[in-house]
C-alpha cells in the first residue's frame, strides 16, 4: 500500500486493486462548531448541551464537514494535474459519528478503470474512499467515478 503523498500520476499509471493511504487530519471542537454554525446548524452539531441529550450523546461533526475533510486529503495527496473532476458518486455513506479529537485517515482503493468511449484524452477510475478514525472504524465512504487524463 502506498503511503502519502501519492506522486503525480496519469490514467495509465493506476492499476485496479491498488491501495493508498492519503494522510490524516485531526478534528477539533472549534472546527466542528464553526462549520456547523455556517453550513449545518443542527443542534447536535452546534449546541454541546443539546448534543449530550441527543441520540449521539455528544457533539458530532456534520457529515458534510467530514466530506470536506475527505476532499481536502484527496486534493492535497492524490488529485493533481491529471484530475479532470468527477461526474458523480456511486455511493456516499456515513457509518459512525465524528467527534472532537478524532483523527481521520483516508484509505483509497482503485476498484476499476476504463477508457472513455467518447473522449480519447481521458479514462475513468472507480475508487473506494474510506475515511477511518483512530479506532479503525470507517466513518465515511464514497465511491466516486473520477475522470483522469491520459499522459499526452
Amino acid at each position: 500500500m502506498a503511503n502519502i503523498p501519492c506522486p503525480m500520476r496519469w490514467y495509465g499509471d493506476y492499476e485496479t486493486g491498488e491501495k493508498f493511504i492519503l494522510g490524516s487530519v485531526k478534528i477539533d471542537e472549534k472546527e466542528i462548531l464553526e462549520f456547523a454554525n455556517k453550513y449545518d446548524p443542527q443542534l447536535f452539531h452546534v449546541d454541546k448541551e443539546a448534543a449530550n441529550e441527543s441520540l449521539y450523546g455528544g457533539l458530532i461533526a456534520s457529515g458534510w464537514h467530514t466530506g470536506s475533510l475527505m476532499m481536502r486529503l484527496l486534493a492535497e495527496n492524490f488529485l493533481g494535474e491529471s484530475s479532470m473532476g468527477s461526474p458523480g458518486l456511486q455511493e456516499l455513506s456515513w457509518f459512525a459519528p465524528v467527534r472532537p479529537g478524532d483523527t481521520l485517515t483516508l484509505h483509497v482503493e482503485i476498484l476499476s478503470k476504463r477508457l472513455s468511449k467518447s473522449k480519447p484524452d481521458r479514462g475513468f477510475l472507480t475508487c473506494r474512499n474510506d475515511l477511518v478514525n483512530q479506532h479503525d472504524a470507517v466513518v465515511m465512504r464514497t465511491v466516486p467515478l473520477m475522470m483522469i487524463a491520459l499522459r499526452s
